[in-house]
């Protein structure tokens, strides 16, 4: 080989030593309890303040809370637990009650960790388990708002936590996620798919199975009119507003009825009105 063409190979390799991207520092887990995860690129953010209810404000739903409050002690605790979906009405407090019992058990196991993944960075999934494998601390890994169009192809992403392939998925590293679906994808699809199959019962099992892959299914339902009242009361005891029940009565049930609904977010609405107009700071 001639020292022209030696120096020619030693140029190239040293370019493509400078395109390839520098390798990720080992995260910081003891610098935070909370972290985003955002890919392209790949990076662990730290998140100082996690913007939540405490538990005991979380009314009207009991079992979901017990079951998966279980669960996350479990985990916490180096024993086995199950990946959880929380699906069913929107504004029931599903991702609340997910950051709530998080923030319950870390302080006994001050280990436990909760990272946050967006739905359109599924795909660099198996890069940020690579980052948590391995680690002391363990990880509820937490999607929220979950779902899937009729061309998304997103979902095969999430059977690597699900799944876990070949290496499993890590022992450190449990799933939450929320959806207003049970099956992840609208009904009218998933009826579309099986009308214009040639196998109508292959035809969705890729996608409607997914969801049989969480070890739990949590439901949420629109809540009663006494939880809503209750929730609101909650509030305003938990931050100091002062309101006789006759008032909140009459106001929550006009502040509903103006909204067409009843849950956790619209009674949460009301109380940030009430709270300001009572001159009364509240911090999340």
């Amino acid at each position: 080989m001639t020292d022209l063409s030696t120096e020619a190979l030693h140029r190239i390799a040293a370019a493509l030593e400078r395109m390839a991207p520098a390798p990720l520092n080992a995260p910081d887990f003891n610098s935070a309890g909370a972290f985003m995860w955002h890919a392209d690129p790949d990076a662990l953010v730290p998140v100082s303040h996690v913007s939540r209810v405490d538990l005991a404000l979380l009314l009207g739903v009991d079992r979901a809370r017990d079951t998966l409050l279980a669960n996350t002690t479990q985990f916490a605790a180096g024993l086995p637990a199950n990946n959880a979906l929380l699906w069913g009405a929107r504004g029931m407090g599903k991702s609340s009650l997910v950051k709530a019992i998080h923030a319950d058990v870390v302080e006994a196991y001050p280990g436990l960790k909760i990272v946050e993944l967006l739905r359109e960075d599924l795909p660099s999934v198996g890069r940020l388990l690579g980052q948590l494998r391995g680690a002391n601390e363990r990880f509820i890994l937490f999607c929220d708002d979950l779902s899937f169009s009729h061309d998304d192809a997103h979902y095969k992403s999430l059977k690597a936590i699900l799944d876990g392939g070949i290496e499993g998925r890590p022992d450190n590293v449990v799933l939450y996620a929320t959806s207003n679906r049970r099956h992840l994808m609208p009904r009218d699809m998933i009826e579309n798919e099986r009308s214009s199959s040639i196998n109508p019962s292959e035809a969705v099992e890729e996608k409607v199975s997914l969801s049989d892959r969480f070890g739990l299914w949590l439901g949420f339902h629109p809540c009663a009119q006494d939880d809503y009242l209750a929730m609101i009361r909650g509030y305003c005891d938990a931050h100091g507003v002062d309101i006789d029940d006759e008032t909140l009565r009459a106001e929550a049930i006009e502040w509903q009825a103006t909204r067409g609904s009843r849950s956790g977010r619209v009674a949460w609405q009301y109380f940030t009105d009430l709270a300001g107009r009572k001159g009364v700071a509240v911090a999340m």
